[in-house]
């Protein structure tokens, strides 16, 4: 039933138990700054309010780490159905009964109490369970963020600290070469991955040309100026339909004055060296065009990121085997930034072909629709990713500053809807060799 290997390496309890404590000192932070009232407040139909994404955790931990991993009926079996992500949309999530902020908090308290208790004297089994719950709270983490940034409330929800300075001035224009031939593309068999991400494959792919980093602010600036939104002829059907139905003109959280929003920093000035953001996949598709290129398939992005000719295989991380940890000097993650570093400021975290910022930083738009690999078994539940396998979402790579590093590995396959700009999204452009 599982495309994850039925034996893993002995995992350690005590390090489950200190990356479950450290999701939640994480999530709590991210609150504590707003109003119980702003908690529960709709900011947008494309996000829950933020006291839902509380009970949501608490909620499904209670099922995955109390229930089914335990063996112990639910603490509040009765809520399962509002926070039942798949069959509540967000949009009508501001009408259910959930959970103040308060009692999200309280009731998050005792499953965690009894998730603890229960892997005291269990064990953590083959972890899996408990690592997909740890990351569970993190990619809520982002969706969160992705609300106080649309709510645009000018208060920080920790301390950012300053992003290095970019070595060289970057635009996203300048292209690497990746040559053709084959490589190993998906999550291997050992370890945790999510079901979409398997099984791992051999696959050829033809020789091609990558932006060195994704687009940056600067390019698409000129793009913008250039009469970028007012070509038709740079547009797919559909995202020329939407473009004029929304009277979309430029970047989500951009001005019409040189500023954006930014959490922590409400309007500021944009830095023409920074990757794009907030863009969706039809206006990368557009940018692409207007250059005479393309985006690269989720293959080409994987190759780029991962694939070492000279060992003849593929690399974990785009600088090595070893994972990212918070302060790297190889990615912006973890760095509590607010917002993407500039582009190529962490040239210690180049891929065997020289691209940069493939981790961290913002979502990369690929032109692949989110699909299962040949092979894919749905796990642990059908509604994590098979539900979407139809067509009309489309694969974004590599992370965002908002990802936590546990989250954003290569091999990580993120999907939403092609107008989609809420999420922390940018694109890198490709061509063929």
């Amino acid at each position: 039933m599982s495309s994850l290997p039925a034996t893993e390496p002995a995992v350690d309890p005590h390090e489950l138990r200190d990356g479950l404590a450290e999701a939640r000192a994480r999530t709590l932070e991210l609150v504590a700054p707003f109003s119980n009232a702003e908690l529960e407040r709709v900011f947008s139909p494309l996000m829950s309010p933020l006291a839902w994404d509380l009970g949501h955790i608490a909620a499904y931990e209670d099922l995955w780490l109390v229930h089914r991993f335990g063996g112990e009926p639910m603490e509040r079996a009765d809520l399962a159905e509002v926070y039942d992500a798949f069959e509540t949309p967000r949009a009508g999530r501001g009408d259910l009964p959930f959970l103040g902020p308060g009692e999200a908090r309280a009731y998050g308290e005792r499953v965690r109490e009894r998730a603890l208790g229960l892997l005291e004297r269990r064990g953590p089994g083959d972890g899996r369970l408990h690592e997909m719950v740890i990351r569970h709270e993190h990619q809520h983490n982002e969706t969160m963020l992705q609300t106080i940034g649309l709510a645009r409330i000018d208060r920080a929800p920790r301390r950012a600290v300053t992003p290095p300075a970019a070595g060289a001035e970057h635009t996203g224009l300048d292209l690497v070469d990746v040559p053709a031939g084959p490589f190993e593309r998906g999550a291997p068999a050992a370890g945790f991955a999510y079901d979409n991400e398997r099984p791992r494959e051999t696959v050829e792919v033809g020789g091609f040309r990558i932006g060195r980093t994704p687009v940056t602010n600067g390019a698409f600036e000129a793009f913008v100026a250039q009469g970028g939104y007012e070509r038709e002829e740079l547009w797919s059907a559909a995202g020329w339909r939407w473009r004029c139905r929304e009277q979309v003109q430029r970047p989500a959280q951009w001005g019409d004055d040189g500023r954006e929003w930014r959490i922590g920093a409400a309007w500021r000035a944009r830095s023409p060296g920074e990757p794009v953001s907030h863009v969706s996949w039809f206006e990368a598709e557009a940018f692409a065009r207007a250059h005479g290129a393309r985006l690269p398939t989720e293959m080409e992005w994987e190759k780029a990121a991962t694939w070492d000719p000279a060992r003849g295989e593929t690399r974990a991380y785009p600088w090595g085997d070893a994972p990212p940890r918070a302060g790297d000097a190889r990615a912006n993650l973890d760095q509590l930034c607010f917002g993407p570093a500039p582009a190529g400021a962490y040239p210690a975290g180049a891929s065997p072909c020289g691209a940069l910022g493939m981790l961290g930083d913002v979502w990369e738009w690929t032109a692949s629709p989110f699909q299962g690999y040949p092979g894919f078994v749905a796990h642990p539940y059908r509604e994590y990713s098979e539900v979407f396998f139809d067509g009309d979402f489309r694969v974004l790579r590599g992370g965002s500053w908002a990802t936590r590093a546990r989250v954003a590995t290569p091999t990580f396959r993120n999907w939403d809807h092609p107008q989609r700009r809420q999420i922390f999204s940018g694109f890198r452009i490709a061509r063929d060799a």
